[in-house]
């Protein structure tokens, strides 16, 4: 959903013909020691040496943190897979290094990758390296002049089977691929193309839309989430917002004039502000929890307009649909109306007189001089072969997450893989918020996968713990805010 631009300053943070890329292989070092996880470098070769040791691989910057080496790369990668002659690109990476006798963690957010340490839920559990990387086309890792026809499901997953296949001879144990939202159904997208990489799968909160043009189930998510009470509070305020447009349109043309924001892809000031409002009720229920509610105003049609608008920007961000607030996620936005698909929810509680656009498609949010085309078969591929071809893989839900109305669903093809779903949270949900004998199960899964199981989770999982301690600044378990209706 959306947030405000200054939540962007701490972000920093589908298909086609399966041929697969030719692999960019790495260089054999001459030995096989590296730095272990005290940070010591042993008499053998050292592991950035190793990294950049492999063909297209170099280095930005490496970060120090106490019991890793963190290093921020760029990876040369090809524009086109399938025509890998016709082009390359810097794809940025890092790498988050414990040790090479330690199983490995594949993480993208399917966005922009933080060049900040950070340790995600499954890195954790399995006291691990971390690789995490960036989506094509989100800057820098984009290419010049960039051709939007390369952007889509097959051809990121084609990238990370490259960054696999170039770090595998340097971390050759076990590996696990995650990530969140976005990030899972990247994760999913990845497996499916390419089922032989990973040896497990954790995808958090991922988003599944077979039928993009069907989307009664986030309004039957809508019409029970939390309570009755919350819901008629955030009801009543999203209406008002809309009720008292004229005055508010006038405090957003002062807000867009004192901050230099403009309305040009969207197409005016009016659009962005009512797809800001109806963002509202959506927005609160991604990223807050129930007891939240008591911040909303409780009595909208006596609130003040500051109360109004300052509770609409806190949790949509107004600048979420100017085109500076637009542009980085131009990417994501692409591939919501080529592939991926976006959700279409309805209002039944705001008179019709006050919804002049509804809930715009994502080609109102891209530039039209980028054209778009959608592949409605894009996710039903990917939804088809999760259902029968699942092998080791873990999804996971927030019980109040609208984008978990239309969730990744298992059939009787799946082996050894689950669906959880966290009571009471949101897009923030993970393994540690699922009740106690999921969450035991789950973690002694992915301890199993990256083959770090100890004999005692093997015979009874209700023993599974994380390995790792958990490190407040390295295990960040708050959901990223992000602006724009989007997982």
């Amino acid at each position: 959903m959306r947030k405000a631009l200054r939540w962007l300053l701490a972000l920093t943070v589908l298909i086609g013909t399966l041929s697969t890329a030719g692999a960019a292989t790495a260089a054999e070092p001459e030995a096989t020691g590296t730095t272990g996880t005290t940070g010591s470098t042993s008499t053998t070769t050292d592991i950035k040496d190793r990294l950049l040791a492999i063909p297209g691989m170099s280095l930005i910057e490496e970060k120090p943190y106490t019991g890793y080496r963190f290093f921020v790369l760029n990876y040369t990668q090809p524009v086109d897979h399938r025509h890998p002659s016709k082009g390359t690109f810097q794809q940025r990476i890092t790498v988050l290094h414990k040790d090479v006798s330690r199983p490995t963690v594949f993480y993208t957010g399917g966005y922009n990758v933080s060049t900040n340490p950070g340790r995600r839920e499954p890195t954790q559990i399995v006291d691990g390296n971390q690789v995490s990387m960036e989506y094509r086309f989100f800057t820098p890792s984009r290419p010049a002049p960039a051709d939007w026809s390369k952007l889509d499901i097959w051809q990121a997953a084609s990238d990370q089977h490259r960054v696999f296949k170039a770090l595998k001879s340097v971390y050759t144990k076990k590996w696990i691929s995650t990530g969140g939202s976005k990030g899972g159904m990247t994760a999913t997208y990845y497996e499916r193309f390419y089922p032989r990489d990973m040896d497990g799968v954790v995808a958090y909160v991922a988003p599944n839309d077979v039928v993009n043009d069907e989307d009664s189930a986030y309004d039957r998510f809508f019409a029970a989430v939390g309570t009755k009470e919350c819901r008629d509070r955030l009801n009543a305020v999203q209406r008002e917002a809309l009720v008292r447009r004229e005055p508010l349109e006038r405090k957003y043309a002062a807000y867009a004039a004192e901050n230099g924001y403009t309305f040009d892809t969207i197409g005016s000031l009016d659009r962005a502000y009512e797809a800001v409002v109806l963002d509202y009720v959506w927005g609160f229920w991604q990223y807050s929890l129930l007891s939240d509610c008591d911040s909303v105003p409780a009595d909208a049609q006596t609130a003040t307009d500051d109360d109004i608008w300052t509770s609409v920007d806190t949790i949509s961000g107004v600048s979420a649909y100017t085109d500076q607030g637009l542009e980085t996620y131009t990417p994501y936005y692409y591939q919501a109306g080529t592939q991926l698909g976006a959700p279409t929810i309805h209002f039944p509680y705001i008179e019709k007189k006050y919804i002049r656009y509804g809930y715009q498609p994502p080609r109102n949010f891209v530039p039209r001089s980028i054209p778009m085309r959608f592949q409605p078969f894009a996710m039903r591929d990917v939804d088809t072969w999760v259902q029968h071809n699942a092998r080791r893989m873990l999804f996971v839900y927030g019980q109040n997450d609208p984008w978990g109305a239309e969730p990744f669903r298992l059939g009787t093809g799946a082996k050894d893989s689950y669906v959880f779903t966290a009571p009471g949270l949101n897009h923030g949900a993970n393994v540690a918020g699922l009740i106690p004998a999921q969450k035991a199960l789950a973690t002694a899964r992915i301890l199993e996968w990256a083959g770090v199981a100890s004999a005692s989770v093997q015979a009874d999982p209700s023993a599974a713990r994380p390995l790792a301690r958990f490190d407040a600044r390295l295990d960040r378990r708050d959901v990223e805010r992000e602006p724009g209706l989007r997982p």
